[in-house]
């Protein structure tokens, strides 16, 4: 019976080479020398014979089992289930299990089954934030969200009941499309406009997000501080309009409206440019300035920003200086009673 201890001669090359104990052979194995064809002849051997016949050998030869892997690590936010209803108004539908929570804007509820219940929390959605948590993370939390434009306080949709599962709906303020973000699958994080988040997974967190230069923030349409969403949950922006989605290669720059940028990857770099020489940025209709987006990096585009839509209602309205003409008839603004 052949044991580990005894010499080997092996083939190498074609050519016999040896005597070698366990120690040399461990290290023509390292050096990639020895392999499971590689022929062996050792004591009670009546003919050379292939190392992974050899069962005590092939055994000391052959890579150790890789360990297992770790545990996966238990998410930061809640593990939500979800469906988005609705063509051009939508609104999201989340689905909890016993224990967990959604986040939202204040007003953005559409509904709620009975086994929810509604919190008020000061901060900006990550865990310890209400009931037990710390103070001092609250009140960062809260002055992130207030330099972003945003409330200082948040609502938390939990489902108390003992069982079963309740659902919770959001909708989205003005025309346009619902985006489901799943952070985990995006590098942990992503920088949206501050006014595109619309609700996610209790554990997410809203930070805020400062441009680098200053240009983009005196001129950028959406101010110096855009929302950085953190986490490796699932949450949910809004767009307005139609969604176009692009994925900029390494160098590659596209310029768009500044308020058309709903969100983007971090590894985006932004900044702002004027828009042609100065007849152009002054009579072309465009705005003075346009965002200038350089990859590598995902990037979310809207049709409809808000601010657009906006200034239209406002310059068709009376106190926009719009005249009402009545419905359908040009002789509206004449038979109207002043």
């Amino acid at each position: 019976m052949e044991t580990i201890d005894q010499q080997w001669y092996v083939a190498l090359g074609g050519e016999p080479a040896g005597p070698y104990g366990a120690q040399k052979l461990r290290a023509l194995a390292a050096e990639g020398r020895l392999g499971p064809e590689t022929l062996v002849y050792g004591q009670g051997f009546t003919e050379w014979t292939p190392l992974k016949a050899v069962g005590e050998l092939a055994a000391l030869l052959s890579p150790q089992a890789a360990p297992p892997p770790p545990p996966p690590a238990r998410s930061l936010a809640d593990e939500i289930d979800y469906v988005i209803q609705g063509s051009e108004m939508q609104y999201v539908e989340i689905e909890l299990d016993p224990g967990e929570s959604a986040v939202a804007e204040a007003g953005a509820m559409l509904y709620m089954h009975q086994a929810i219940t509604m919190e008020t929390i000061f901060g900006d959605g990550r865990r310890g934030q209400s009931g037990g948590g710390g103070f001092l993370g609250s009140l960062m939390g809260a002055g992130k969200r207030l330099l972003t434009g945003e409330s200082l306080f948040m609502t938390v949709f939990t489902h108390s009941g003992p069982s079963g599962k309740a659902r919770v709906a959001f909708a989205a303020p003005y025309p346009g499309k619902i985006l489901p973000m799943h952070l985990g699958e995006l590098g942990g994080e992503l920088i949206c406009q501050k006014a595109a988040f619309l609700c996610a997974a209790r554990g997410v967190a809203l930070e805020i997000a400062f441009q680098k230069k200053i240009g983009v923030g005196l001129f950028g349409g959406e101010g110096f501080i855009m929302q950085r969403l953190v986490g490796d949950g699932l949450a949910f922006v809004h767009a307005g309009g139609t969604v176009m989605e692009m994925q900029l290669e390494a160098g590659q720059s596209l310029r768009v409206d500044t308020g058309c940028l709903v969100a983007l990857s971090p590894s985006v770099s932004y900044d702002v440019q004027l828009a042609g020489g100065i007849k152009t940025a002054f009579f072309g209709g465009e705005g003075l300035f346009l965002a200038n987006l350089t990859g590598p990096g995902h990037v979310w585009l809207q049709s409809l920003p808000f601010s657009r839509l906006a200034g239209r209602i406002w310059a068709a309205a009376p106190q926009g200086g719009g005249r009402d003409k009545g419905e359908g008839s040009i002789l509206g603004g004449f038979l109207r009673d002043d």
